[in-house]
Parts: structure tokens; sequence; C-alpha cells
């Protein structure tokens, strides 16, 4: 193997690499049972993250309206706030946020169906904490969905 390939073989990533040897990864939700395209299949980084964008400023405009006008740190924490009760009440009955409605995403177990109260709990506290939001496996869940065994899909 010569120098460039090494070096391209370290710019493109372990993955393009494991690739590049022969290593079949499938593609993203395979290992979960899900279809690779259309309704079903797991959300693309895209969608999930216009989702949290509408779902935030939803919160920080309640925030506003309802209890901080003027003072932008005390507007940040109530919108967080409103974004966990948020979360709760609507992935806990209907499944999806009105962002994730808005970008035709459902939350739902792995295996299928509706998460348990104790699920959307653990995943609605990991969401807002963020870092595990920000930590993605290779079927492209976070690490709060994948922690509360839920799958993002298209519906």
């Amino acid at each position: 193997m010569d120098n460039r390939q090494v070096i391209g073989s370290w710019l493109s990533g372990p993955r393009a690499a494991a690739e590049d040897a022969g290593v079949d990864f499938g593609y993203r939700g395979q290992q979960l049972g899900l279809p690779e395209e259309g309704p079903g299949s797991i959300a693309r980084p895209g969608r999930r993250i216009g989702a949290i964008a509408v779902d935030w400023g939803l919160c920080m405009v309640i925030a506003y309206g309802l209890f901080a006008r003027g003072d932008q740190q005390a507007m940040g924490n109530w919108a967080l706030g409103i974004l966990f009760v948020m979360s709760v009440l609507t992935v806990g009955t209907v499944g999806c946020t009105p962002g994730k409605a808005l970008f035709r995403l459902r939350v739902v177990a792995e295996g299928g169906g509706r998460l348990g109260v104790g699920r959307v709990l653990v995943r609605c506290v990991l969401l807002c904490i963020a870092v595990p939001a920000l930590i993605w496996d290779r079927d492209g869940r976070g690490l709060h969905d994948r922690l509360a065994r839920a799958v993002q899909i298209r519906i």
C-alpha cells in the first residue's frame, strides 16, 4: 500500500477503510429489521435536525410569550423545560412532536409500537442533556434513542 492509499483511508474514515477491505455494513436500520427506503425506514439526520429545530423554535416562542420577556438566559431555561414537557406529552401519546410531524417522522419502540412511559422519560431527559443526541450509532440513532430502545422512522 503506498502513502496515498494510507492517507486516503485516513481521510475517508474508518468505515470507508473497512468497506474497502470487504466489510459489509448493510444499510441503516437493517439490523433492526427496517426497510432501506420509504415509510418505516430510519429517519435521515437532515429531517431529524430540522424537526428538533422546529420544536426548539416553537418552545422559544412559547417561553418568550409566557415567561421571560427580555431575559435571554431565563428564556432559554424555560424553553428547555417546555421542550421536555412537550416531548414527554407528545411522544408519549402520539409518537411525535410538532416538528417531527411536520417532517413526517415518528418515534417508535425498537420492535415497533409505542414507547412506554419510562422509556419516553429516559429519552426526553437524555435529549435535554443534548450530548447523547449528538452521539450516533451505525444506524444513525442517537444515544438517547439507543438507551431508550427507540427508533425514529419516516412515516
